[in-house]
């Protein structure tokens, strides 16, 4: 008799795990509204989405109040640039599937934006309006481009079945905003997303301050990709790059991890300065020797170095470097030192414009894991909050709101964060308060063990996914959404929708 019950359980179990063959993205999850408007009707259990007990039972996902189900609610597709302002910077990217070579690696079965992988670098000017063209000559899950850490309007955020539906072999998607921000970005699929940006698509995006202009030779990109095969490369090649500059020059090198792991990099030859972490700029920051730069997963960091009298500056990073300085000059490699920059105490204290002590919103995000099913699958899953998905919370939020979360690991993992369309300010570390520059992330590196406290506002109306940038973990459960209340979406998700984001 216990044996047949314990059968029973697990089969309710799997069953109840199994997924719509489509569904919308504001069918999934627990609403979870951070003691702000909306929480006394979810206690009171007055919402038409599923409740905590309903999501432990594993009872099937049913729309957020007020979004879904409202004819009043308005669609992500309406959140877009002026239609009728003209670009002022265009780009045509079109994607295909072949053979890739990368300059000194070895060729795999790939994918290319124009022919190439890195993408074309996309540059514009802080205000200029951003055209995109994507074009799918033959990839044949569809892809999408998602703009990593640029705060785009949410119609233009790149996720297949929330924000879009997958481009096609043979179709076409226009991507408008504004750059409103200056800084170091990149862009990548967000379709079948490991093996696409694994495979390729993907590049940089480079977002100059309005005010003056850049110097070429003192301004290069780095970015931090391997390829199928384990070949680690930057900007696309295997080995040691260059970038040439004169003795006595000054250089801000713009590091971009586009892997799926953490890593970082740390310089011989000079010394440093962190100049902005997500393309934010840190305030105050100080010379460093002798400490290395950590980089999450989707992460970017600008150092400034400067070229000796005599010789080069080397940025190295894991199976790769750039070598920084006149042609012939050489630099030495070192191993990575032991101790990072610690960017809770980096720089200079500054108003960050924010005050958490009038947050209108609390949120947890506990990350764990359990063995369970996850659509029908049998696995050992990620879960947030206690839950495997879709037993997860969807936070709810109104525009305007200031946010605060508390983010937790205890997974067993490191788990690089990113919350698409905001950034995050941290306010602490394993309860230790910031004491440096504001640091302000789109991508947050989350060790096994570790907490972190941070803020933001709620100022991007949307639906926005939460995810694990370990984008594998994020196809394993580790991820979720945060929606404003009044938006909705028509675009859907599942095994029948042709839309997969991770």
């Amino acid at each position: 008799m216990v044996a047949a019950i314990a059968l029973a359980g697990v089969g309710w179990a799997w069953w109840a795990s199994i997924l719509p063959g489509t569904y919308s993205a504001m069918d999934m999850g627990v609403p979870d509204y951070g003691g702000g408007p909306g929480s006394a009707a979810l206690h009171a259990g007055a919402h038409s989405g599923r409740t905590a007990d309903d999501a432990a039972a594993g009872a099937a996902p049913a729309a957020v109040t007020g979004t879904a189900n409202d004819p009043a609610a308005m669609s992500v597709t309406d959140l877009v640039a002026d239609p009728e302002r003209p670009a002022d910077v265009r780009v045509e990217l079109v994607a295909r599937a072949e053979r890739i070579t990368p300059d000194g690696g070895e060729p795999f079965d790939g994918f290319t934006l124009n022919g190439e992988s890195p993408g074309p670098a996309i540059r514009a000017t802080e205000g200029q309006l951003v055209e995109v063209v994507l074009r799918n000559d033959d990839v044949p899950d569809g892809v999408t481009l998602h703009w990593h850490g640029v705060d785009v309007p949410a119609a233009m955020d790149g996720v297949a079945g929330v924000t879009q539906d997958a481009v096609r072999a043979g179709e076409s998607f226009t991507y408008r905003f504004v750059a409103e921000q200056s800084g170091t970005f990149w862009y990548h699929s967000h379709q079948v997303s490991h093996p696409q940006v694994v495979g390729g698509l993907f590049g940089a995006v480079i977002l100059e301050p309005a005010a003056g202009t850049m110097d070429a030779a003192a301004d290069v990109v780095a970015a931090i990709h391997t390829y199928p095969g384990g070949q680690r490369t930057l900007n696309g090649a295997t080995g040691d790059g260059h970038h040439r500059a004169e003795p006595g020059a000054t250089v801000r090198v713009r590091l971009i991890n586009t892997d799926s792991t953490p890593t970082s990099a740390w310089v011989t030859g000079s010394a440093f300065r962190v100049l902005a972490i997500d393309g934010q700029d840190l305030h105050g920051p100080g010379e460093v020797e002798g400490r290395a730069v950590e980089l999450t997963a989707g992460a970017r960091a600008d150092l400034e170095v400067r070229v000796p009298v005599e010789g080069a500056v080397r940025v190295q990073v894991p199976g790769a470097s750039l070598l920084v300085g006149p042609d012939g000059a050489q630099a030495d490699t070192s191993s990575a030192p032991r101790e990072p920059v610690d960017v809770l105490a980096y720089g200079e204290p500054a108003d960050a414009g924010i005050d958490p002590a009038d947050a209108d919103r609390t949120f947890t995000y506990d990350i764990g894991r359990l063995p369970g099913f996850l659509d029908g699958l049998p696995g050992y899953w990620w879960t947030i909050n206690g839950g495997i998905l879709p037993a997860v919370p969807m936070y709810m939020v109104d525009e305007g709101d200031i946010v605060v979360m508390r983010i937790a690991n205890n997974s067993g993992e490191v788990h690089p964060m990113h919350l698409h369309g905001h950034h995050l300010l941290v306010l602490s570390r394993d309860g230790q308060p910031s004491t440096g520059s504001p640091w302000w992330v789109d991508s947050l590196d989350v060790e096994h063990g570790e907490s972190y406290e941070v803020a933001f506002i709620a100022d991007n109306p949307g639906i926005w996914m939460d995810h694990c940038h370990n984008l594998p973990h994020a196809s394993e459960g580790l991820m979720t959404h945060l929606a404003y209340t009044g938006i909705t979406t028509p675009f859907r998700l599942g095994r029948d929708s042709g839309n997969d984001p991770e």
